[in-house]
């Protein structure tokens, strides 16, 4: 367990995933915590293979960085669970994460597993509106 408060802030391989960087970093200032950024990639995810997602997630990592944050990738088929256990790891009181409209959601929401996992931390839904 970290020595200090965290917010935790959970993306994609995707470029839009900025604005949830931007909102963790605004909750971050608010509390006066730390801010660490997590990308879980599935075992066989060939992320070097597509130029998109790798320059998606360069792009993340320097938006990251610009906000004073670290940026962790970590491999595995448990995607809510290792969210949760990182989240435990560097202290995190709250975990921003994105989130489809509800009529894009599949019956599995990591969303509402992390929730589930964490019930003492703020889990902070930023919705997809564009999709």
């Amino acid at each position: 367990m970290a020595d200090e408060a965290a917010v935790l802030v959970c993306v994609t391989r995707q470029k839009t995933c900025e604005r949830l960087i931007v909102e963790g970093a605004r909750i971050a200032k608010e509390l006066g915590a730390q801010l660490h950024v997590i990308h879980v990639a599935k075992l066989g995810d060939n992320l070097l293979g597509n130029p998109s997602e790798s320059e998606a997630l360069e792009y993340l990592y320097q938006i990251s960085k610009d906000h004073g944050a670290d940026m962790t990738m970590i491999r595995s088929n448990e995607v809510a669970a290792t969210i949760s256990a990182h989240a435990r790891k560097v202290g995190a009181v709250a975990v921003v994460m994105g989130r489809l409209p509800r009529s894009r959601r599949t019956p599995f929401d990591v969303v509402d597993d992390v929730s589930g996992r964490l019930s003492d931390v703020i889990i902070k839904t930023v919705y997809d509106e564009d999709k």
